[in-house]
Parts: C-alpha cells; structure tokens; sequence
C-alpha cells in the first residue's frame, strides 16, 4: 500500500536507478519489465524486509532488556523465571531455549523465536502471568510499579512475535490467494 500511494512516473527510485543503470525510464523499449517496474518491486520487497526486520529487532530489544544470561544477575533472574513461570518457561530459558537462540534470527528463521515466545505466554495461567509480569519488572528497574512495566514487556512480546508470525506466513501468500482474498472482500 504505501509503495502504490508514494511511487509514480517520476518516482525518486526509479530516477536513481536510471541514473545508476545509465537507462531511460522505459528501457527496454517495448519490454514488460521496465526502470519503473524495477523500482516498484524494489520498493516493495525494501518495505516487507524492514517490517520483518523491525519486529525481530524489537524482539532482540525486548529480551535485550532483561539481565544476561551467564551474569550473576542473570542466573539468578532465569532461574526464578523457571520457577515462577512453569513448565512455560522452558520455551525462553537460555537453558533449555537451544543454542544459539538469537544467532537463528540472522539464519533466517525469525519464526522460531516468535513461536517460542507465543508459546511460553500461552502456557501462562494467570498467577504465573502475574508472577512473572512482576519479575520481569522489576528486573526492568525502570519507574512505576513492577507488575505493570512486566504486564507491558509481555503484551509488547507477544504483540511482536505475533507480528513475526503473521509477516512470516504472508511470505508463502501467492498473486491468486491475494486475488482471492480481495475477491471474497468484494463480493462481502
């Protein structure tokens, strides 16, 4: 959406590209790829792979907050997160989450992290919910009060690690489940 709002004729990209390609904006004449065609799946793919990008950052951020695993702090932070979170929390353990959990962002498989999260939070009843929204807190160290900032890390959580999954199975979308979508919206 934002590409088809933000590109036209005289698109800035596609002024680059003629520029750096030292080709006129309807090379090859005649030809069904053109400059400008070019430049909209360029635009269009930098778009998706920022999105994708951006949420798993976020999670990395997310969990970049918490104390270190193989600090004092750390240790002593997990190790409660297992005892207050369940056999849920098996899916986030540094221990038990599978080495190296963060280097499988950088080989591709964001929806591995994600999924983990999602599951971790969906094995929560609502003691451990809480009991581990107030650890999380107050491992935070930041103003206000512990269970609140923890209830915010974890709704962020799983707001970006269902955003990973979503952006991931949009990948697998072809032009005729796009078409068939936007028909059945039509005849609605």
């Amino acid at each position: 959406m934002i590409v088809r709002l933000h590109l036209d004729k005289d698109d800035e990209l596609a002024q680059h590209l003629t520029n750096r390609l030292n080709s006129p904006l309807d090379w090859p004449e005649a030809g069904d790829l053109d400059t400008e065609h070019v430049a909209r799946i360029a635009a269009a793919a930098a778009c998706e792979i920022s999105y994708d990008h951006a949420a798993n950052g976020h999670l990395v951020d997310l969990f970049a907050a918490l104390p270190l695993p193989g600090t004092s702090e750390g240790r002593e932070f997990w190790r409660s997160l297992m005892l207050v979170g369940g056999d849920g929390a098996l899916n986030i353990v540094p221990g038990n989450a599978g080495c190296p959990f963060f280097d499988r962002l950088l080989d591709g498989n964001e929806a591995g992290i994600a999924g983990r999260v999602l599951s971790f939070l969906e094995e929560l009843d609502e003691d451990e919910h809480n009991a581990v929204a107030d650890l999380i807190g107050t491992a935070l160290d930041l103003l206000g009060g512990a269970r609140y900032l923890g209830k915010l890390w974890l709704r962020d959580a799983e707001t970006t690690a269902w955003h990973v999954l979503l952006a991931r199975r949009r990948q697998h979308d072809t032009a005729e489940d796009r078409e068939r979508f936007l028909q059945a919206w039509r005849n609605a």
